[in-house]
């Protein structure tokens, strides 16, 4: 079995995910499926009745992929890091660019690049782990090589 990484907020909202799924989800597909039945005469020609059991499959394989994902998770706690490591908050800048770009270090399962989540798996998330403060990182990327000094881990 594998382990997945999640911080406690990661794993939280699989959580509620799930629990929506299980309660709310469920029965409105299972409810439009119902309907559809009762209001088609032919059911293997009808578009709306295949849709809602394809959206049934769905939500069925999503809860399945959720309880396997929560059962492996570890969860990592959020703390004061001397180096980067799962779980860590960094704030980074490129070479030459003065923006300061920042990164909570995650298991792939919760990365999100757009909210500044990214995954220990990633290039960047491989280069800056087990460094410290103050370290200059080179990140190799499928669009090229680039360094990258670490300015802070919280």
């Amino acid at each position: 079995m594998t382990t997945k990484f999640l911080t406690r907020e990661g794993y939280e909202k699989l959580q509620r995910e799930l629990e929506y799924l299980r309660t709310e989800k469920r029965k409105e597909v299972a409810e439009r499926l119902h309907n559809t039945i009762e209001e088609s005469n032919r059911l293997s020609e009808d578009p709306e009745y295949e849709a809602a059991k394809n959206e049934q499959a769905f939500v069925e394989g999503r809860i399945r992929e959720l309880e396997l994902l929560l059962s492996q998770a570890h969860i990592i706690e959020n703390g004061q890091h001397q180096t980067v490591q799962i779980g860590a908050h960094v704030k980074i800048q490129e070479d030459g660019s003065d923006t300061v770009e920042e990164y909570t270090i995650v298991g792939a399962a919760e990365a999100n690049p757009r909210e500044g989540l990214i995954s220990y798996e990633s290039p960047l998330g491989k280069a800056l782990l087990d460094h410290k403060a103050g370290d200059t990182v080179t990140v190799e990327a499928p669009s090229g090589t680039f360094t990258v000094k670490i300015l802070e881990i919280q």
